[in-house]
């Protein structure tokens, strides 16, 4: 159970995705305030994820919100990994919001949300990043444990 500090934060952000949610965003389960999981859809026409819902599940550690939650999507069989140049095929996310230098603690988990899908949104290529099957094959670290060089603010 993390502290008092980022169980009352939760406490607020549970209630708050309760009462309304942003659209092509959906609460799946929040059974703690140690991990959530929540699934989100690109809302327009990019035909690269028309029609598809993705998983994400965040894991919240201790100094939430002052250190950034560890955000993955999450493989089912009807919920792919979506394929975009910052999305590894195991679900590991590059993104500097999720990182300590990107994260503010104004972010919340809605807003990681709808910056996950603008990301997809906007993007046009239907590729993962480079060295993704090396990646994959090797990593052992956690997501929060990765340290990302942030070269490509294109997304």
């Amino acid at each position: 159970m993390p502290p008092q500090f980022a169980a009352k934060r939760l406490g607020k952000e549970l209630q708050k995705i309760h009462n309304s949610l942003p659209p092509g965003i959906e609460l799946v389960s929040a059974e703690d305030f140690e991990e959530w999981v929540l699934d989100i859809k690109v809302l327009d026409n990019n035909p690269l994820y028309k029609d598809q819902t993705y998983r994400l599940k965040f894991k919240f550690g201790g100094s939430y919100p002052i250190e950034p939650p560890e955000v993955v999507f999450v493989k089912l069989p009807d919920r792919p990994i979506p394929i975009h140049p910052h999305i590894y095929s195991n679900g590991i996310i590059c993104l500097d919001l999720l990182g300590q230098q990107g994260w503010s603690p104004v972010q919340n988990v809605e807003s990681v949300c709808m910056s996950l899908q603008s990301m997809l949104t906007g993007n046009t290529k239907n590729e993962r990043p480079p060295g993704d099957e090396e990646f994959v094959r090797a990593n052992r670290l956690r997501p929060k444990d990765i340290d990302f060089y942030y070269h490509d603010n294109n997304v």
